[in-house]
């Protein structure tokens, strides 16, 4: 059966399969909470391995970024170290065109599972991106957790919880720029460190939080039980959770998602929430490789979010010059991540903005604007009517 989407507090997705537990190996962990119940047992529920996969996730090179190919990436920031994170352009990315972009976070490493499951903690065994998108129609990067100290990937846990913030506000926005990705029309995704990831570090801040449109957290939830790192207390969680405003979330996991969804219900925000039990008993994204009814039930819900945008909306407004003329090719920014330019009449449409006040600004060139920062508050509907001119 299918997960259902729609507005308000939780949205319940009906038990078709449910699934399996792993088990947890020592500090590596992962999806139980403490207070969560009885859960199944993982021996009720099918392996991941009885199901043939129908899509292979290209190997990671240090080419030049190409369509269908999986590029090693170094931010300036980082030259001679051994930070790095992924780039994937689809088979038919084209420059000029706009792509949603699905950016990811992998799980805790070295880790195996008593079925054989096998998480590195390392970039490139990310898998949630490319199984949702086949490949194709969406930008797919896979940033890392970053050690400041040692200046490399960290596979275990945060490292620097405010380098990584920074280095994701960073590679986004470059990769926006460079590649077509549209600011409206982001998605974090991540498998067990990575889901508590998708609060953690993605409503780390307001900066960071006003990123993304959607969520999608696989096999954890931020917030749903105490580890042994600072932040990890329910209260803690609760205030980055307050960032969602509105935005939606599909949350799945291996054999049960009561436990996340009772905790969700707990906090009483307010969003179109979604949960989906997988049907496997491994603690794998394997699954989205695989032709299964939950990898359908995923897509359609990406589909659906691209498509209404739920918690967000959009400034509309035009650029004019001196003398009254539309101006074509200006840069409408606001906030660290969300840009776009104006048409040949000078119109532009900023969409994918939570409820905030913000700051716009127009740039062109070195021109200089009238007013050189406007300011917008966004509550509950689009605002029209901005209007930016070039100063004589």
């Amino acid at each position: 059966m299918r997960a259902h989407f729609r507005p308000g507090r939780l949205c319940n997705a009906s038990p078709w399969l449910a699934l399996a537990y792993l088990a947890l190996l020592g500090a590596m962990v992962l999806p139980i909470a403490q207070n969560a119940g009885q859960r199944p047992s993982p021996q009720e529920f099918p392996d991941l391995s009885s199901v043939p996969t129908d899509l292979t996730i290209p190997e990671m090179t240090a080419g030049v970024p190409a369509p269908g190919l999986r590029v090693k990436q170094t931010n300036p920031e980082y030259q001679g170290t051994d930070v790095y994170h992924t780039l994937y352009l689809p088979q038919d990315w084209k420059k000029g065109k706009l792509y949603p972009v699905i950016v990811e976070y992998a799980g805790n490493g070295p880790y195996r599972s008593e079925f054989g499951d096998v998480s590195t903690g390392a970039v490139e065994g990310s898998k949630l991106g490319y199984g949702i998108s086949a490949g194709k129609g969406f930008i797919w990067i896979c940033l890392p957790f970053v050690n400041s100290q040692e200046r490399r990937n960290q596979t275990m846990w945060w490292g620097d919880p405010e380098a990584t913030v920074q280095y994701c506000k960073t590679t986004v926005r470059r990769i926006c720029e460079q590649y077509g990705g549209d600011s409206s029309r982001i998605i974090l995704a991540g498998f067990s460190r990575g889901a508590i990831a998708c609060n953690y570090i993605g409503l780390h801040d307001d900066e960071i939080a006003d990123i993304w449109l959607a969520f999608i957290p696989y096999s954890n939830y931020d917030g749903l039980r105490k580890w042994d790192w600072e932040g990890s207390d329910r209260p803690a969680a609760l205030e980055r959770l307050k960032r969602l405003k509105g935005r939606a979330t599909f949350s799945c996991q291996e054999r049960s998602v009561d436990d996340i969804r009772a905790y969700l219900d707990s906090t009483g925000i307010v969003a179109p929430f979604t949960f989906l039990t997988i049907p496997f008993r491994n603690h794998n994204a394997g699954w989205v490789l695989c032709d299964v009814q939950a990898r359908r039930d995923l897509r359609s819900w990406v589909g659906e979010v691209l498509k209404t945008h739920p918690g967000t909306h959009s400034i509309q407004g035009r650029v004019m010059s001196a003398n009254g003329k539309p101006l074509l090719g200006v840069c409408i920014s606001s906030g660290a991540s969300h840009f776009t330019y104006t048409d040949r009449k000078g119109r532009f449409s900023l969409p994918g903005l939570i409820d905030s006040q913000r700051t716009v600004t127009a740039t062109m060139n070195g021109r200089v604007f009238t007013p050189a920062v406007a300011r917008v508050a966004i509550r509950g509907e689009d605002v029209g009517g901005l209007t930016f001119t070039v100063s004589p």
